[in-house]
């Protein structure tokens, strides 16, 4: 067993805060120990996680020092079960109250579990009262790294939680992003906040692109509290009506909410962008659709082929694109990363990674979407509404735009391949054909020959080849 973490001079409030936190965490079959003597906040600690879980529902939960066990039903499905064996005579008494069958499926949080013997990979919670500080405790997080190791976070975020006012809200699990950081709703009352859990230090280009944008009139997410060294930001919740939820709910918006798209990228097209992120230049898109030519030919049955795709891209970039200025593009400009807020301005998620590229990248985005399709007469329409708005030459912006999208899309065609093979996430590859299907449309542009000929002996994505491809 590892020391995780430890939670200094914590009051009621901070132990209460911690345990709620901890709520959002626990999964059926987890076990939490809770040590310390009499006193120390063990009962304080698991009423608040209890009634954390439970919500709206949520019930008295008395001390079960004289029932021993009490159990609880959670609206998230699992079973909760608070014991006290203080009182056990001997540890074969667990079976007797079936504690041993709960730890399969339920979550238990089991005081003085020293009197019941040996427990299966528990985390251990100790709560140590401070000297001359009767209401305060030391709290430190024990269990072994590869089951518990997450659970290192939770007091940084209590004490996050607990400095900006929020230490009575409920946290709820939000869906993440491609990316390995974490999301959580907080809840309490008709307020509302959204917990972004990061990688220690590396939330300075988040933080640095919401001033950027938000400076500038576009509404990226507040940030209401932050520990920028522990990864962690308290943001402004802005709602689930993520775009991609409106149009599926509401196809018949499609024409205004694609307006509202281009015309935001107008509008964050006519600021001068950043010097101090990457340039997608001709060289460096041509480094990254290199994933394309690594992983989906071999795949597909054709080793070999498309090599020569990096090298066509990047003349075509010099020859098509190099003459417009670059903008900001924030890369993942899409129906997943939009928040509509029907007459105020869209929301903007996931933007951390903007970089400076050509003005058609970032319609290419939003246009030839891997998770939907968008009808091409929209698509033809918001290609003339940017033109026509910003004045640029129409033939090369329809060329640059075409190469954008092809260099995309083939970058993306490779990285769904690596993530079923490298991590076994298979659920990009139904997106295959639709993103072939936009790689031909781009191709069909007389601009890129170059690149169509460079493709040649590329299977498309047929079901025999993403079979392959999900076998290996």
């Amino acid at each position: 067993m590892t020391l995780l973490a430890t939670l200094d001079h914590a009051d009621a409030d901070l132990t209460a805060c911690l345990a709620r936190v901890m709520a959002a965490m626990l999964k059926p079959g987890d076990v939490v120990a809770l040590q310390g003597p009499v006193g120390a906040g063990k009962t304080h600690f698991a009423r608040a996680l209890i009634r954390a879980r439970q919500g709206e529902a949520a019930e008295d939960v008395p001390s079960p020092t004289f029932t021993l066990v009490q159990t609880y039903d959670d609206p998230l499905g699992t079973e909760i079960w608070h014991a006290d064996l203080y009182r056990l005579t001997h540890p074969d008494e667990l079976v007797e109250l079936g504690l041993e069958d709960a730890m399969r499926d339920s979550i238990l949080l089991i005081e003085w579990p020293e009197h019941g013997g040996r427990l299966p990979d528990p985390l251990t919670l100790g709560f140590e009262p401070i000297g001359d500080f009767p209401d305060l405790r030391r709290i430190t997080l024990a269990g072994t790294e590869i089951r518990w190791g997450a659970m290192a976070r939770l007091p940084a975020i209590a004490q996050l939680l607990h400095r900006a006012g929020w230490a009575d809200a409920r946290l709820l699990p939000l869906a993440g992003d491609a990316s390995s950081r974490r999301y959580f709703r907080l809840i309490e009352g008709a307020r509302s906040a959204v917990l972004m859990d990061a990688a220690p230090g590396t939330t300075d280009s988040y933080v640095a692109m919401t001033q950027w944008l938000r400076h500038r009139g576009l509404h990226a997410p507040a940030i209401l509290a932050a520990n920028q060294t522990e990864g962690l930001l308290l943001l402004e919740d802005l709602g689930d009506d993520l775009v991609a939820r409106v149009l599926e709910s509401d196809p018949a918006l499609a024409p205004r909410i694609y307006d509202r798209m281009t015309d935001l990228l107008v509008e964050l097209h006519g600021h001068a962008p950043p010097g101090d992120i990457l340039r997608l230049d001709g060289p460096e898109l041509a480094r990254q659709v290199g994933l394309f030519a690594e992983y989906y030919p071999a795949a597909a049955g054709a080793p070999g082929k498309g090599l020569q795709v990096a090298g066509a891209i990047e003349a075509l970039h010099a020859q098509l694109a190099e003459d417009m200025p670059p903008v900001l593009g924030l890369r993942d400009f899409h129906a997943e990363n939009l928040v509509w807020r029907g007459d105020e301005p869209m929301g903007l998620l996931d933007f951390q990674d903007a970089v400076v590229v050509h003005p058609a990248y970032d319609l290419v985005s939003g246009l030839q979407d891997a998770r939907r399709d968008v009808a091409p007469e929209i698509e033809a329409a918001q290609i003339a509404r940017y033109i026509a708005a910003t004045g640029v030459d129409a033939d090369r912006f329809r060329a640059a735009y075409a190469l954008l999208g092809a260099q995309r899309n083939l970058r993306i065609m490779g990285i769904f391949t690596r993530l079923a093979e490298r991590e076994g996430k298979r659920r990009y590859l139904a997106f295959m054909p639709r993103v072939w299907d936009a790689i031909q449309r781009d191709l069909a542009h007389p601009a890129l020959a170059p690149l169509a000929a460079a493709l040649e002996g590329v299977p498309a994505p047929s079901a025999q080849v993403i079979a392959r491809i999900a076998q290996e």
